[in-house]
């Protein structure tokens, strides 16, 4: 058999077709004869980027205001951000859409996120096709494009673009990072989860961490192991085939846990509070170039409280928040800085973009104005005290709390501008830091740019950087152009012309329109209070600002320039009907619970379920809701010889929850109301070898929502405990799941380790029945409030 020489692959990779993807399967250059002997083999060319297109290492962290971080002047030392500004670039205007899942949506597909389906959060989503949180398969992501042109593509960390409702492990799994063309996935799905305590998948199976918080487990520390992992992998087995490797912690969104040693290095750092930490901070700010002279500090709102004013045990427990909430986000940039040290080590690293945005929106105010330790308790509407909160002051941040700090702090976080995280009408809530390094390209070190930039410029940027481009159809689908364009033109100098002259905003019908250094916005609804939403969108007042003159939106023009507003009124519009921002909806409750699609065709009316054992990690929004009414689980038990031990079905975790296991041969029911209340109804019968069926009947009390009830456990059939619970959850439990044969995650009761795992019997099945609900319309609509509530903070 003769041997086909090997084809100069540099020019055949050169010749092909980039602007349709998959790549045309390549040819076949060898010959087929009769046999081997008088044939050619010859093997097919795989995908391979363009000559020197480089590795992509893109970090986003998470709810970090402009003004937080040292490198843009912040009071939070984030040490591996400022050495990697001094060997690269700061952008000091850029922007995000001002919430966390468009902001991803945006910065994943380079369009505009109405443009790609994502205008609000998947809580909210509605029919409609710039809101239903459906990334189309016309806006594929650069994990997808950059994948079909031979890249490695990896996604660690936060995913909160797969729709709520596809969100468990039964799929589809389309929209999931492996469905959106990224070749490896590890992290959790929704807008937050427990850094000690993570909701973890690979790829699309739920995993757990590999130890507990006591043997040091912080989620931070794994994504990061994980993903110097794959890179190093990756370099060693295909050590010319560039990466993209697009790392998302959860930091620094709520809840805010922080390793000991890193909130302990703050103590005092912010007794002053928070409007001397803002002026502070505007000072550095002005010293370091990172605003022109002349920019004037923004003036405090009604809606944050005089530091002054507030008691000293308000005072003590406020500026305990921030030293938490500065030691999560400094511990969250050295974990970065370990990933960067890892890339800087390998042997093509001068040719790797390495793209550092801090936040995907402003500085979050959602911890409201006294902050809190337990924020699923919070926003349950179930308040806590500062003298309950004090009496855990030194074990704030650690695995038994769930924290973040009063929205005085976000204010303070984003310095110098107006407003925080949701109002994307203002910079507080769209400016964020971004700090670029490319070694091959980039020689201005420590440089600024002050070029209008976005998130749905990076894509094309990177495209650009690695001579790829944008694709006319992906898999046969015609793909909708970028709104985004490259800033490749600002690497070489500050005082390259604007790549971007226009840029509308809108979330949650808070709204604005940049056009050539002037800025028109209206804010519509609050962040901690989205139940004002007048539906007025006519009677808002809509501000007028000359950023290039005023570059913290200090001067309202609007009295001055009235033509000018209407102007850009106009503008905003036609800007709307072209990326389909229409229809504005700023209803809370009412889209919060607007019908989402069930998967498969489930009944969102169901009241009998099934599980078996090992059905782990069900979202708890795909579970059986046992709230606000009565319900019986009937567990299927085969006790073998009498030494069975385990969780049969848990839901929730140490935030709140119940559990219905068996501990020292006894059937044991744990129902634990925020940790404030924690009820145990024990049996007092072991239970017996062999099959048997353990049932709990919960007897609600009704009269309204999170009242009490009595709870039966029952053995074959004959009463083994009764106990009166006295309060019970009325909204979520949190971000924990739901599972049968273990308690993944935080545990819902403090009598076991988790997970529990049910051992020396087997769980047959779990049947739960949940009676027809009884609420009157009154109560219908508190319910819809206390589910928005939650829903509102874990964006």
């Amino acid at each position: 058999m003769e041997k086909t020489p090997t084809p100069n692959r540099e020019i055949i990779m050169a010749e092909i077709d980039r602007s349709n993807l998959p790549l045309p399967e390549p040819k076949f250059t060898g010959k087929i004869g009769k046999t081997y002997q008088d044939s050619k083999s010859a093997w097919p060319e795989l995908p391979k980027p363009p000559k020197g297109a480089p590795n992509v290492l893109l970090i986003l962290l998470d709810d970090v205001g402009f003004g937080q971080v040292s490198t843009f002047g912040g009071p939070v030392p984030t040490s591996a951000l400022d050495k990697l500004a001094k060997e690269g670039l700061r952008y000091t205007r850029f922007h995000t859409t001002a919430i966390c899942g468009p902001s991803r949506a945006a910065l994943i597909t380079g369009r505009n996120h109405h443009n790609c389906g994502t205008g609000f959060l998947s809580e909210y989503a509605t029919g409609f096709p710039s809101y239903n949180n459906m990334i189309p398969q016309s806006t594929a992501s650069i994990g997808r494009i950059l994948k079909e042109n031979g890249y490695a593509t990896s996604w660690f960390g936060k995913n909160h673009n797969t729709p709520d409702w596809e969100s468990s492990i039964a799929g589809p799994f389309d929209r999931w990072p492996t469905g959106m063309g990224f070749d490896y996935f590890y992290g959790f799905i929704s807008g937050e989860t427990h850094q000690y305590y993570p909701v973890l998948f690979e790829n699309t199976v739920a995993v757990e961490p590999d130890k507990s918080p006591e043997e040091g487990y912080h989620f931070m520390e794994d994504m990061t192991d994980r993903a110097i992992n794959w890179i190093r992998y990756s370099k060693s087995v295909s050590p010319d085939k560039p990466f993209l490797c697009y790392f998302a912690p959860g930091a620094a969104h709520a809840p805010h846990h922080a390793p000991t040693k890193w909130r302990d290095k703050f103590k005092g750092q912010f007794d002053d509070g928070w409007e001397k930490v803002r002026e502070a901070t505007y000072k550095r700010q002005l010293e370091m170039g990172i605003i022109p002279e002349g920019t004037e500090l923004t003036e405090k709102p009604e809606w944050v409280q005089d530091w002054d004013g507030l008691s000293a045990n308000e005072k003590k427990l406020f500026a305990r928040f921030m030293e938490n909430f500065a030691g999560y986000l400094s511990y969250a940039d050295s974990e970065c800085g370990r990933l960067i040290d890892a890339v800087k080590g390998l042997p093509d690293a001068d040719n790797t973009i390495i793209i550092y945005i801090v936040g995907d929106n402003g500085a979050s105010s959602e911890g409201g104005f006294t902050g809190t330790v337990n924020e699923v308790m919070n926003l349950n509407g179930v308040p806590s005290t500062i003298e309950d909160n004090l009496e855990i002051y030194d074990d704030i941040g650690g695995p038994d709390t769930e924290p973040h700090y009063p929205l005085g702090w976000a204010w303070c976080g984003n310095a110098p501008f107006q407003w925080v995280k949701q109002v994307a009408s203002h910079f507080g809530g769209t400016r964020n830091p971004m700090v670029i390094s490319w070694p091959r390209s980039i020689t201005d070190h420590g440089g600024i740019r002050p070029q209008f930039t976005h998130l749905i410029d990076i894509v094309p940027t990177i495209l650009d950087a690695a001579d790829i481009p944008a694709p006319d159809t992906v898999n046969g689908v015609e793909q909708k152009p970028m709104d985004g364009v490259s800033i490749i033109s600002t690497f070489a100098s500050a005082d390259a012309h604007a790549v971007r002259d226009r840029q509308y905003f809108e979330v949650f019908s808070n709204r604005a329109i940049y056009d050539q250094g002037w800025i028109a916005c209206a804010q519509h609804t609050f962040p901690w209070r989205q139940d004002y939403a007048p539906g007025k969108w006519e009677e808002d007042n809509w501000e007028l600002y000359n950023i290039d003159e005023d570059f913290s939106e200090a001067k309202n023009l609007a009295k001055e320039h009235p033509e000018k507003v209407e102007e850009l009124k106009k503008l905003w519009d036609g800007e709307a009907e072209k990326y389909s921002v229409y229809p504005l909806d700023d209803r809370g409750a009412g889209r919060l619970t607007e019908p989402k699609p069930s998967p498969g065709g489930a009944d969102p009316d169901r009241t009998e379920f099934t599980y078996y054992a090992g059905a782990y990690r069900l979202a708890e929004t795909a579970a059986p809701n046992t709230k606000n009414r009565s319900h019986t689980i009937i567990a299927e038990i085969d006790n073998g010889d009498g030494k069975a031990e385990g969780v049969i079905v848990a839901a929730g975790g140490m935030s709140a929850g119940f559990s219905l296991y068996v501990k020292d041969g006894k059937p044991v029911y744990h129902y634990n109301y925020f940790e404030k209340e924690r009820t145990s109804v024990v049996s007092k019968k072991a239970l017996p070898k062999g099959k048997s069926k353990i049932e709990l009947a919960f007897a609600y009390d009704g009269g309204g929502l999170g009242k009490g009830g009595e709870a039966v456990l029952m053995i074959d059939g004959e009463e083994v405990a009764r106990e009166r619970v006295e309060n019970t959850v009325a909204g979520r439990f949190g971000v924990d799941t739901f599972g049968v044969g273990g308690d993944n995650g935080s545990p819902v009761s403090n009598e076991y380790k988790p997970p529990f795992l049910f051992t020396g019997g087997k769980i047959e099945r779990v049947d739960i029945k949940l009676a027809p609900k009884d609420l009157s319309e009154s109560e219908e609509d508190e319910l819809k409030e206390r589910y928005l509530a939650f829903a509102q903070h874990i964006e």
